[in-house]
């Protein structure tokens, strides 16, 4: 018989609960006024490094963050309406495939996590929406806690009352990390692709996306100038997902599997990359290994992965 903490059971109960009435944000007090994201921006900025803390691998600083509400619109903040089609298809067919069809809660997933988390008797799998993301990476830190979930939820049920999908998707795209210190598509663009976000084709939307669960470890496909065998995994799945939707063609899905990404093709022209596209066979068996950062208890690398130990500051607002 399987054996799990009781947390995990309250934590259950608590979420069926909450997922049951779309009032449950009522029941909690001191909630942000999400009415605000409106007309203001969240904005992501970096605080100075923090010391090590003792036992930390040498070289290794913590990294922090605050999240500012801007009035006006921030340099580099991008609209919907300048993202390529295919690209966010991609982000929202591997971050929250029900986006558009939920509450700001997925049963689905929760079901699906809630098995994986009794068969491992610990917290294993997430099941955050992207409102749900949205919620706890401009208001909550990411302590893992049954009650930071419960604000979690709550929040996200309020934002999809007062915001509509498309505002809620804009910020979220906007505010995630991409990389290290890489906030915002628009900046993932750049830095990967040398684009802006309106040029970004299918596929190059799904290695975006392939990095969020954890950009620094997956980013190793970038660092080496080629696909591990992860995100060469990962990125066919995606592209036969929008094949499905109709967002790509089965000729584009060809054209993208045989043609490698701008890094890896000028990689193969300087002769620094291999000859063809790699291949399962060409690919280690496993993710290739990278030293996991230091993180805190209630930390994890938010906003929008676990690549890297943060500490959420507290929402600030500006009138700039």
């Amino acid at each position: 018989m399987v054996s799990f903490p009781m947390r995990v059971v309250a934590l259950i109960l608590v979420l069926m609960l909450l997922a049951a009435t779309a009032s449950a944000g009522a029941i909690l007090t001191g909630l942000p006024d999400v009415t605000l994201l409106k007309s203001h921006h969240p904005l992501v900025r970096l605080l100075p490094v923090a010391r090590p803390r003792a036992g930390a691998q040498p070289g290794h600083r913590r990294q922090r963050f605050e999240v500012r509400l801007m009035r006006s619109r921030p340099a580099g903040w991008v609209s919907l309406a300048e993202i390529s089609r295919g690209a966010l298809a991609a982000i929202i067919v591997s971050e929250d495939g029900n986006f558009y069809s939920h509450a700001g809660y997925d049963l689905a997933e929760i079901r699906r996590a809630i098995r994986q988390d009794l068969e491992h008797g610990q917290f294993k799998r997430g099941a955050s929406t992207i409102t749900q993301q949205v919620a706890k990476n401009v208001y909550l830190n990411a302590e893992k806690s049954i009650w930071r979930k419960i604000k979690e939820l709550a929040i996200a049920l309020r934002m999809e009352d007062e915001l509509t999908k498309s505002r809620i998707l804009e910020i979220y795209v906007n505010i995630v990390e991409w990389g290290p210190g890489v906030f915002g598509i628009g900046a993932a663009a750049r830095y990967y692709f040398e684009k802006h976000p309106s040029e970004l084709n299918a596929k190059e939307g799904a290695f975006l996306a392939m990095l969020l669960p954890s950009p620094i470890r997956y980013g190793q496909s970038f660092r080496d100038k080629h696909l591990t065998r992860y995100a060469t995994r990962t990125i066919r799945r995606l592209l036969e997902k929008l094949v499905i939707t109709g967002r790509v063609s089965p000729q584009e899905f060809d054209e993208y599997m045989s043609e490698p990404l701008s890094f890896e093709r000028a990689a193969l022209e300087e002769g620094t990359g291999d000859e063809t596209a790699p291949d399962d066979e060409d690919l280690p068996e496993e993710e290739p290994a990278e030293p996991e950062p230091e993180r805190d208890e209630e930390s994890e690398s938010e906003p929008g992965s676990e690549s890297s130990s943060v500490t959420h500051s507290a929402v600030r607002f500006s009138r700039s």
